[in-house]
């Protein structure tokens, strides 16, 4: 069983989010680099991160700006940032109501797949919605979490997005609990046309308890991942 260090870091900024985890993520690529050139084994630390971002739409690496459907000053107005991240995927929004993980992960421990880590990211979320009478699945070649695929009502209910590098993964899923939908209707989210956003509240049509949701992804995080979540930092 693999250790992650498990973090709640409250409602945080997305650009101080990412700063956060870019340095956990580079302490861990260092450790690396430096066994490498000195033929050491010092054990990598893995983590997970829960957060929570006010108004925010960021953009990944490949993505198309068009597909943000405001002005500068609109975005201002309405008071939502805009940040070009070094993740995969096109734009996305984050926000209140909205559970953000990030694993940061060598997947030297775990398996160096990073299909299967996707795949696995997916699992755990599909789960966690099981548990609520939610059906998530897969689309085929639409990364994220998905409700009623292959329907004219298909809809998205977790996005992920990552980034990798000497198999270290930074980045992770955002699930919407209770997320404001009209804020997609700003982007065209994922740069995906003609396909709905939902929330686990829309779903269910009642309140939901980000507690018990955080929870529920923590144990499935576990068991999918065949990992022991700690909270020593």
């Amino acid at each position: 069983m693999q250790k992650v260090r498990f973090q709640e870091l409250g409602v945080k900024e997305y650009k101080d989010a990412w700063q956060y985890q870019n340095k956990l993520f580079q302490q861990i690529i260092d450790i690396k680099l430096n066994n490498r050139n000195n033929e050491l084994n010092n054990p990598t630390p893995n983590y997970l991160l829960f957060t929570e971002h006010p108004h925010v739409y960021t953009l990944g690496k490949s993505g198309d700006l068009n597909n943000l459907l405001l002005s500068e000053t609109q975005l201002e107005k309405k008071g939502i940032s805009f940040f070009k991240s070094n993740r995969g995927g096109d734009i996305t929004y984050h926000g209140p109501g909205q559970l953000i993980g990030y694993p940061i992960l060598d997947l030297d421990n775990f398996f160096t797949d990073i299909h299967k880590f996707m795949r696995n990211l997916e699992e755990v979320i599909i789960l966690t919605l099981a548990e609520y009478g939610i059906s998530g699945e897969r689309s085929e070649g639409e990364t994220g979490v998905w409700l009623d695929v292959g329907t004219p009502f298909a809809r998205k209910i977790c996005a992920l997005g990552v980034r990798t590098s000497r198999w270290v993964t930074m980045h992770g899923f955002g699930l919407n609990i209770s997320t404001d939908l009209g804020f997609f209707d700003h982007i065209i989210p994922c740069g995906i046309r003609g396909k709905a956003v939902t929330s686990m509240e829309v779903e269910l049509n009642k309140k939901v308890a980000v507690t018990e949701v955080k929870t529920k992804i923590k144990k499935h995080f576990a068991t999918v991942f065949k990992a022991e979540l700690t909270n020593n930092l």
